[in-house]
């Protein structure tokens, strides 16, 4: 501890002065020269070596992550990581820890020679900018050309439902039309994998050339398969088969996230994939797209929120915690338990629910009666019913008569009025009764604690509590408001005492059941929070209650399953794994993938506590409350504009159709797309004024935070059909993103649009995300985020706000990279937190216990 005598004051960027001892002066070497790298970043002029980083000096980890930084840049002293500073967290303790875990040789220790940088792949064959320019081209044909092949078939599709008689007639003709439309665009995708691919092979090849064409064109028609919507059963189990997986009897996977090189993905009988769960079987990494295999054995567990790199391996009964992830070449051995990014062994058990009765019968007939409803009651049902709407709307019900003119324009904008009021209302308050109803009366039949087995009534039942109650747009519209506790209490939450914040909930909630899900008094939540409120055998599923303890702070993207260990007030940081084993952590912190210890707040943290609490929270809630429901009210009439004006284009495209044909159709596809983009685009930039975003460290009570929030609710949905193309790069662009030249994203999320810049050539993965803010009890700060040129962006990697990532540096994938970091240039960084990480070196199960793992696999595969 810090004596009181002699007083010094540590003043950090952007924050107040605190008092600190001047005693305990460094001792060693090493202690001196880090003491003095720390008073240079705070700005004093001596650090005692026993001051607590955080109680007595009252740093954060912003601050602390710049000492680590430049501490990196001296090639005299040892480098620390985030978990070191948390771990030995003074100067004393750190140099010691350091000193231990260096290396024995004294070459190591003394070196002053700068580590080489890792070159990047040179980029002239594979990323010029002519291959860049007929790849974006390529691409554009093919989507104009599914368009026009999409009109021509819907526009005779319809003539001929038309000319049916009778509501019967109707239904049969929307059978059959809808049916075959169904097979069509089921069995398209796996007929062009296997023509254009035949069978994925392990290799790498440029982005932007030949082979990657054929690449996308395989990943974008899997993607708009309307299989993904048959996840959870055994049909899309039996449709990756046709894609050339090797999967045995009795798998289940509940992840949305197809994979894309099928031939790669080995699974064993009995296996459970939980949602969330990344199994692509590539990944892009500086400019070229890597292939590999991807073997689990039998009866293998994979959790919520995991990423299984290329080149990975499980054996047989082994398992992958949630919020884990294995990085190239490391292998899980059968029979062990691992988790944590990149994974470790755990003994914890992360199947917990007992088997049922489950065998290929029931998955037969569950598949079958699943497929029957499908063709015989939903595609007529959404064929005819489309039909009949638009022949109930007079604008469309004059124009089919041949003996009527065209209409007139008053006539055209009167019923696309009407008509997007309806759709649009109707939606909105129809959905709201629907998601706040219907689970509550299935929950009635679906209990907690009881053990069903998959592919009967039961899970039938959950399954549409499931996707009832996940509806983004509702969160979206309530979230960072004071009205989401009423939105998330109407689902089935249980929300104790509500102390009211104006930002309890972010926009993106996810459950397996609301009615099973308890938040106590005074938790904040912010976005991405998952509650895997069931757990799943390859058998069978059980609904169990999820509590979330009072006084908490829950980061972003977080799973929180059932029988997490955690209690009272809690700092549950962005990306962490949350324990299922040892003591209920209370009154603490837990940050990384697994988890370790840090401060739950500290001094600098408090600066707007006093806005918090009394009249002043009364007064400020209440002008937050205010602004939030303009925002809510503006988002919902830019919602209603989209959806008039794609009415109107609709009336118009009908109006026309007899004119120019199905050509009109295929335009409208076209120019839906297009409108859309350019009108969310121009919404985004309207509501900042054309200016761009300044770093910001306040309160949420203050007005700048609250036009902050109104961004978030701007929709960006749209961006995924850019991904993988040039024009994604151009849109983030347009949005204010400072982008370079040849940018690959193959869907990465940018939240703070114009504080990001990215530089040429660099290669953004699927799932990544570059978050530049954080709000942690009720302080709200955000900074830019650079990326140099040719950096990389693992699969399902986060990066934090004030971050620099040098040229050709690489984020492994599921990484942290923690606010304030410095990645030097041609540098490899992984895990969770992010550390420096030569890719399979010093990771547990490196390349040769990888290739044993694969081997063992392979041989008990099914």
């Amino acid at each position: 501890m810090v004596e009181q005598s002699s007083q010094v004051h540590i003043t950090g960027r952007d924050e107040p002065a605190v008092t600190m001892s001047a005693s305990g002066a460094a001792g060693s070497g090493t202690e001196r020269e880090l003491a003095a790298v720390l008073a240079e970043v705070v700005g004093v002029d001596e650090v005692p070596a026993d001051s607590h980083f955080f109680s007595d000096l009252g740093a954060n980890s912003l601050v602390m992550a710049q000492f680590c930084a430049r501490v990196r840049k001296r090639p005299d002293l040892p480098s620390p990581s985030m978990r070191d500073i948390y771990r030995h967290p003074t100067i004393r303790g750190l140099a010691a820890a350091l000193a231990q875990a260096a290396p024995a040789s004294a070459e190591a220790a003394g070196s002053t020679a700068a580590p080489t940088p890792v070159p990047s792949p040179e980029p002239a064959a594979g990323t010029s900018r002519l291959h860049h320019f007929l790849c974006g081209t390529f691409q554009l044909l093919v989507f104009l050309s599914y368009s026009l092949v999409s009109g021509f078939v819907t526009a005779r599709g319809y003539e001929w439902v038309a000319a049916g008689s009778g509501p019967a007639g109707i239904y049969l003709r929307s059978l059959l039309f809808g049916g075959t439309g169904f097979i069509a665009l089921c069995v398209f995708p796996v007929l062009a994998k296997w023509l254009l691919v035949g069978r994925w092979k392990p290799g790498e090849f440029p982005l932007w050339g030949l082979a990657y064409a054929r690449f996308w064109l395989v990943k974008v028609l899997l993607h708009a398969n309307p299989m993904v919507f048959l996840v959870g059963t055994p049909l899309y189990v039996l449709y990756l088969r046709a894609l050339g997986a090797r999967i045995g009897r009795g798998v289940t996977i509940l992840s949305r996230t197809v994979p894309v090189c099928t031939d790669l993905l080995t699974i064993g009988s009995g296996t459970v994939i939980r949602k969330d769960a990344f199994l692509l079987g590539y990944r892009a990494r500086a400019g070229r797209i890597q292939t590999g295999r991807i073997t689990l054995g039998r009866d293998v567990f994979v959790g919520e929120k995991t990423v299984l790199d290329i080149d990975t391996s499980m054996g047989d009964g082994a398992q992958l915690g949630h919020s884990s992830a294995l990085h190239r070449a490391q292998a899980v051995p059968a029979g062990e338990r691992w988790h944590g990014s990149p994974a470790e062994p755990t003994r914890v058990d992360h199947v917990r629910v007992e088997p049922a009765r489950c065998g290929t019968a029931r998955r037969v007939w569950f598949g079958t009666v699943t497929l029957l409803q499908l063709l015989f009651l939903y595609v007529p049902l959404a064929v005819g019913g489309m039909y009949m709407l638009f022949t109930g709307v007079p604008a469309i019900g004059k124009r089919l008569d041949p003996q009527t003119a065209a209409l007139s324009r008053p006539e055209l904008i009167s019923d696309a009025l009407l008509l997007s009021l309806v759709l649009f209302l109707g939606f909105l308050v129809g959905g709201l009764v629907v998601v706040c109803a219907v689970p509550r009366l299935l929950g009635l039949v679906v209990r907690p604690g009881r053990v069903y087995p998959l592919y009967g009534v039961h899970y039938t039942l959950h399954r549409v509590t499931a996707r009832l109650t996940n509806i983004k747009f509702f969160a979206w519209l309530f979230g960072d408001s004071s009205y989401v506790v009423h939105y998330l209490r109407g689902l089935g939450y249980d929300l104790s005492h509500v102390e009211q914040t104006g930002s309890n909930f972010g926009t993106e909630m996810q459950h397996e059941t609301p009615l099973l899900v308890t938040v106590g008094s005074g938790t904040m939540v912010a976005d991405g929070l998952s509650v895997a409120n069931a757990d799943f055998s390859s058998t069978s599923f059980r609904l169990s209650r999820v509590s979330i303890g009072p006084r908490n702070f829950l980061g972003n993207n977080i799973a929180y399953p059932v029988g997490g260990r955690t209690g009272e007030n809690c700092l549950l940081a962005t990306k962490v794994l949350i324990p299922l084993d040892g003591e209920v952590r209370e009154g603490v912190g837990l940050l990384g993938s697994p988890c370790f210890e840090i401060p739950r707040s500290v001094d600098r943290d408090a600066r707007f506590d006093h806005l918090r609490t009394g009249d002043t929270l009364r007064r400020r809630l209440a002008a937050k409350n205010r602004y939030n429901l303009r925002s809510m009210a503006l988002m919902l009439f830019v919602r209603w504009v989209q959806v008039f004006v794609l009415t109107l284009l609709a009336l118009a495209s009908v109006d026309l159709y007899g004119v120019v044909g199905h050509v009109v159709i295929a335009l409208y596809l076209a120019v839906t797309l297009a409108f859309s983009t350019a009108y969310y685009v121009l919404v985004e930039r309207c509501i900042t004024s054309f200016r761009r975003l300044r770093p910001r460290l306040c309160s949420i009570y203050d007005p700048e935070f609250w036009a902050h929030e109104r961004l978030w609710k701007v929709p960006d949905h749209y961006l995924n059909v850019f991904n993988g193309t040039p024009f994604k790069a151009l849109v983030w662009r347009m949005l204010g993103v400072r982008i370079g030249r040849r940018v690959f994203d193959d869907g990465c999320y940018l939240t703070e649009r114009t504080l990001t810049v990215i530089g040429d050539e660099c290669t953004l993965n699927a799932g990544s995300k570059i978050q530049c803010h954080s709000q942690e009890d009720g302080t709200f700060k955000s900074d830019s985020t650079a990326l140099g040129a040719g950096c990389t962006l693992g699969v399902g990697a986060h990066v934090h706000y004030g971050v620099t990532l040098g040229d050709g540096s690489v984020l492994a994938a599921d990484s942290f990279l923690m606010k304030g970091e410095e990645v030097p240039p041609g540098a490899h960084w992984g895990g969770n937190p992010a550390v420096e990480m030569p890719e399979a070196a010093g990771l547990p199960g490196g390349p040769d216990r990888a290739l044993t793992a694969v081997d063992a696999a392979t041989a008990h595969k099914s």
